[in-house]
């Protein structure tokens, strides 16, 4: 990709009026009832985000990866292998306001519903998967799948609102969720009739990445097939 092109191909309507948000969407040869909200991680709409949503289109899926940062960082695009680059992403982590993330869940929502999609899943990694669980909880999306998803432990009182299957996946050496942490989401979301949590012995956050180190080859293609037979099922 050219320093002058951008990583997202469209925009789609913020809610209420806040302006519009750089997406990236690939779709798939035919139309589609059935779509899918990639969320990112901290590191913008970069190329593995772009292949995950290359990918769902593939398997028949309309795919849509909102710019999470574009409201103070547009255009972003990092690599978490280079500390400079992984630095810069947790500024802007901190910078975030999940509560306005969450509302442009609903926007992309809305914009692949009138695209058409009455079936809709989301599936989120680091920040992402926070969101993915906040939009079970929060919008009426169809099926929800967090990876590696960061604070959920803080967010559990919501948890009765989560009216959709939710599925996450839990890498039980993730060095930015304690155990601690990942013991008070088992307590509260395993009795969940409509969670599913998954645990990864030994993982670290970002096994799913797409490539990178931080790829661990048979625990990604465990998490993305039980993700695939997910989305398979439930956005039936």
């Amino acid at each position: 990709m050219s320093a002058n092109e951008a990583p997202t191909n469209i925009t789609i309507p913020a809610l209420d009026g806040e302006g519009d948000i750089p997406a990236y969407v690939a779709r798939p040869d035919a139309d589609s009832a059935r779509a899918i909200i990639v969320i990112p991680e901290i590191f913008g709409v970069n190329a593995g985000i772009r292949k995950k949503c290359d990918d769902w289109a593939a398997l028949g899926y309309l795919a849509i990866a909102p710019d999470i940062f574009w409201r103070f960082a547009p255009g972003i695009e990092l690599d978490p292998d280079v500390e400079a680059e992984m630095n810069e992403a947790l500024g802007y982590f901190g910078q975030f306001d999940p509560d306005k993330g969450v509302k442009d869940i609903e926007a992309a929502i809305r914009w692949l519903r009138a695209a058409g999609a009455d079936r809709i899943g989301c599936v989120g990694f680091c920040l992402g998967g926070r969101l993915a669980y906040m939009a079970a909880a929060r919008t009426d999306i169809d099926a929800s799948v967090g990876y590696y998803g960061v604070m959920i432990d803080t967010m559990l009182n919501e948890s009765h609102a989560i009216s959709n299957p939710l599925m996450l996946h839990v890498p039980t050496a993730d060095h930015f969720v304690s155990a601690e942490a990942q013991a008070k989401m088992h307590e509260a979301l395993g009795p969940h009739p409509k969670v599913t949590l998954h645990d990864y012995q030994g993982l670290d956050h970002g096994f799913a990445a797409t490539s990178g180190d931080r790829r661990d080859e048979a625990g990604a293609q465990l998490a993305d097939g039980r993700t695939r037979d997910f989305f398979a099922k439930h956005l039936a």
